[in-house]
């Protein structure tokens, strides 16, 4: 598929909001809140990018962890916990951690880059999605190949999916250039680099690139925070880039003209 015969990628670069904008200054320590993502937008941004879990009654929840202690004031993992369970803990002691549904509902406008953490996390976003007829609203992903796998069988080509960084490094051992071509992903999501046996393995290339582009598919770099680094990658021609200190990107975008407004 190309990035094209979807809507979610039609802006000429894409600035998303990692976790709501995580180490932007108004959001530090309330990562993936509702907080976070109403930050983010009122900064501009119509990109926002969450991971999600399920509960064990199957609720899903835009959250990262698999357990609930780095973050909030409570313990436990999310998977073998109720929603109810789970609705008295607060993120930094003030939030709530929000369900994949009230965003949807809370923003719209917005459009979601949305990571399937675990097996039962993919059937309830997929529900969802179905739920909310968010199709042209949720590009999926996953660093696990098989969910994404299970994710493309559940909800067909209607929404787009991305090539995760764990598909780059499983595919190590075959050209690069063949599986770019090869994958139904209209967008590959990765980082500039990835440890593989020990090594950092460089991702980003300038073949992957030209490779990528040739065959109408997008790329997005995540997660880059340092105004420098950015640059760079904008002058390599990526597509897009994931960023915690999203008000550097966007004074970053607005310098070179890449910028939209929502």
């Amino acid at each position: 598929m190309r990035a094209a015969d979807y809507a979610f990628f039609d802006v000429p670069f894409t600035a998303f909001a990692h976790r709501g904008g995580a180490t932007y200054e108004p959001n530090l320590h309330r990562e993936n809140s509702m907080h976070a993502f109403k930050e983010a937008v009122a900064l501009g941004y119509r990109y926002l990018e969450t991971d999600v879990h399920a509960t064990r009654d199957r609720e899903l929840l835009a959250f990262h962890d698999a357990v609930l202690d780095r973050v909030t004031d409570h313990k436990g993992v999310i998977a073998s916990m109720t929603y109810a369970e789970i609705s008295e803990a607060r993120i930094h002691g003030i939030d709530p951690i929000p369900r994949l549904a009230d965003l949807l509902s809370e923003f719209p406008d917005a459009r979601f880059n949305v990571d399937a953490k675990s097996p039962t996390a993919v059937s309830v976003l997929a529900s969802t999605i179905d739920e909310y007829e968010a199709y042209e609203r949720v590009c999926v992903s996953s660093f696990g190949v098989r969910r994404l796998y299970e994710l493309r069988r559940r909800l067909g080509w209607r929404v787009p999916s991305a090539a995760s960084a764990l598909g780059v490094a499983a595919n190590r051992f075959v050209p690069w250039l063949t599986w770019i071509l090869n994958t139904p992903a209209p967008v590959l999501q990765i980082p500039t680099s990835l440890p593989v046996g020990g090594r950092q393995l460089t991702v980003l290339t300038p073949a992957l690139l030209e490779a990528a582009h040739q065959a109408g598919k997008k790329v997005q770099i995540w997660t880059v925070d340092d105004s420098e680094t950015m640059e760079r990658l904008i002058d390599a021609r990526v597509d897009g880039i994931f960023a915690d200190r999203i008000d550097t990107l966007k004074d970053v975008l607005i310098r070179r003209g890449l910028w939209t407004d929502p």
